[in-house]
């Protein structure tokens, strides 16, 4: 078979290039598990939706950088959700079990239950249903939850980076209240949307006093709290290391206050080390990406807004699914360009940062966190 190259011309200069993609000469069938270069399987399939959000968060969409003049994707460079979830049966084909909505903010693309219920119908190919799950910033939860869960959306996760209200508006530099945010986690758990996590990317000198009020406040809620390390996710961020709370420090401060002990992950991959409160009420999570990588069970790949499929959060390149989509490429075709690009990766970014952190410091182009979620 002669090999097709689809050409790719990327539109916006702050993202990565895109790697043309090329169709293997041999064709082959999915059987729901393939590993790559380092024994990894493939997991878990996170989707971006949308590349706007109604927030600028410090850490993800500076304002600096995505002002008012700022070009977003237009709709038609967007994948439709037929797009996506033809992809996802592929994906699913593979070996994916698990399928997380991102944006941007996801909630801002219209109709975005329609695709919710489109996803849902897809099973793994042992016959189970997908673990599809949500990442929001929490403005439009409380509107939207219950259209969310009937649409077959299991759960969903929360940024919440601070409770005092300055705090919250300096990370997120939006006018927004945190009472709002609360009481979109609030109607989502009525409605069935569970367990929630809620996610606090911690900022030295920004948000850090903010650790323990947050610790105390979700205690003895039904909800999990997660702290994450400020992480050099794209190139607009501003990123130093001597911002990053290592998890270590968090652990140490709540310890303080609040007894813990160690627990087992839930499973293989998860990128949370789980604490469980010595009294036995509440848990809390601590993502280490900088300080304690993960990469060596990470089953994750991302799909950006427009198609391209990314093989890392840090990834230099994406390739280009959507070209292959719309130049009538068959599932076959993609599903083997899928596991071709599954099987050849190697990356391992946190890992080799970790170890030489100044090393890996200076700039180089990342696709940003707004663009593939994270």
């Amino acid at each position: 078979m002669t090999k097709k190259v689809i050409p790719l011309i990327d539109s916006r200069s702050f993202l990565p290039p895109s790697l043309p993609p090329t169709l293997p000469s041999i064709l082959e069938a999915p059987t729901g598990l393939i590993a790559d270069e380092l024994g990894r399987p493939l997991h878990d399939l996170r989707i971006s939706v949308t590349d706007r959000c109604n927030f600028r968060c410090v850490y993800c969409m500076p304002r600096a950088v995505f002002d008012k003049d700022y070009a977003f994707l237009p709709h038609t460079a967007l994948l439709s959700f037929e797009e996506i979830t033809r992809l996802a049966s592929l994906f699913v084909a593979h070996g994916v079990h698990k399928i997380r909505l991102t944006g941007g903010e996801p909630l801002l693309r219209k109709h975005i239950e329609t695709l919710i219920a489109m996803l849902s119908a897809l099973k793994t190919p042992d016959g189970k249903e997908l673990d599809l799950t949500l990442t929001t910033n929490g403005s439009l939860l409380a509107k939207k939850a219950q259209a969310l869960k009937d649409a077959g959306l299991k759960r969903v996760t929360v940024s919440l980076d601070a409770l005092d209200e300055n705090i919250f508006q300096r990370m997120n530099d939006a006018d927004f209240p945190v009472s709002e945010v609360l009481r979109g986690l609030d109607v989502a758990h009525q409605v069935g949307l569970g367990p929630i996590k809620v996610n606090m990317v911690v900022k030295r000198g920004v948000n850090d006093q903010e650790i323990l009020p947050m610790a105390r406040y979700f205690k003895n809620t039904p909800y999990i709290l997660r702290f994450i390390e400020y992480m050099d996710v794209g190139a607009s961020n501003g990123w130093k290391m001597d911002e990053v709370v290592p998890s270590a420090e968090v652990a140490q401060l709540i310890q303080t206050e609040l007894p813990m002990q160690p627990v087992a992950a839930n499973y293989l991959g998860e990128t949370a080390q789980r604490w469980r409160y010595a009294d036995g009420i509440g848990e809390i999570g601590l993502i280490s990406s900088v300080t304690q990588a993960f990469c060596h069970d990470c089953s994750r790949a991302r799909l950006s807004t427009e198609g391209k499929l990314y093989t890392c959060l840090f990834a230099s390149a994406g390739h280009d699914l959507r070209a292959l989509l719309r130049s009538e490429c068959s599932d076959q075709e993609i599903s083997s360009v899928i596991g071709q690009l599954w099987r050849a990766r190697d990356d391992r970014y946190s890992e080799l940062r970790t170890q030489n952190t100044e090393g890996l410091a200076s700039p180089r182009k990342k696709v940003e966190m707004s663009y593939i979620g994270g």
